[in-house]
Parts: C-alpha cells; structure tokens; sequence
C-alpha cells in the first residue's frame, strides 16, 4: 500500500499535536467517566445519557485513531529554507493579481487548507497551476464561472 505524505506547516503540526493529546488525555476520559456514571443508573435499552456519552466516545476514538494516522505521515514543509528559485512550492506565501486586485496566501497540504485564514491547498487547482510558477508568470484556473488568469507577483 502506498502511504501518502501529508505535508503541514510547523503550526499545523503543532494543532494536530494539541488536538490529539486534548482528546487522549482529557475529553476521553471525561466521556469514559461519563459512561461509567451512565452505566451506573441501571437500565441501559433506555438509558439516553449512557448511549450519548458511548456514541461520543466512538466518535472520539475514530478522531483518535485518524489524528494518529496523519501524525505518522506527516511531512513537515520546511519554512526556513530560503527560496532563492522564487518558485511557488509548499509552504511558499504568494502573492497574485486577479482581476486588478492583488491577493495574498500561503501554499499548504490539504489538511491544512483554510480559504477564509488565507490557505490553500497544493491540491486545489490554483494551488496546483501555481506549483512550479515563478513571479511574472500567469496561470489559467478554470472556475466555476470560468477561466480565471492570475499573474504571480511575488513569491516568499
């Protein structure tokens, strides 16, 4: 099987990292104690509470096991090499005109991609025409309202 790499920024590790000790070590157990209480109460066919906290519980062991799915195959994108090729790659910020205006964003993997924070993804389609791109360059990505033209104004 081949493992597919899932490239994250330093900060983006870090809130994977967060995320999965949060639910490890602090929402699990409150939903174990939760279940344990609910179990307590007696009849479980109709216990509501007993069967919230255990459907919680599922749902965080799948979040538990898919956080640590991603930490195995993650591949930090490294921020302080300086990219003197001035080519668009992972984890470079990019600056573009569209249109007249200039827009700004940062090329990140998938997991990390956030349009309203000012991310895209490598996998989208501008972040895949700009790969490879140099400042100067103009780039056709079809829309839904058709073909957009950017021109890379500069890259960091």
């Amino acid at each position: 099987m081949d493992v597919k790499k899932i490239y994250l920024t330093k900060e983006g590790l870090e809130e994977l990292k967060n995320e999965h000790n949060e639910l490890v070590n602090v929402k699990r157990p409150d939903v174990l104690e939760r279940v344990s209480q609910a179990r307590n109460l007696g009849d479980l066919s109709e216990n509501a509470e007993y069967v919230a906290a255990r459907e919680e519980l599922s749902f965080i062991d799948g979040r538990i096991d898919e956080l640590e799915e991603l930490l195995k195959q993650a591949s930090l994108i490294s921020e302080d090499k300086k990219n003197l090729s001035h080519m668009v790659e992972l984890g470079s910020k990019v600056t573009v005109n569209v249109k007249g205006k200039n827009e700004s964003f940062m090329v990140v993997g998938e997991w990390e991609a956030d349009p309203m924070d000012k991310k895209i993804s490598h996998e989208s389609p501008l972040g895949k025409a700009l790969l490879g791109k140099k400042v100067g360059e103009k780039v056709e990505v079809e829309a839904p309202a058709g073909k957009v033209d950017y021109t890379i104004v500069s890259v960091k």
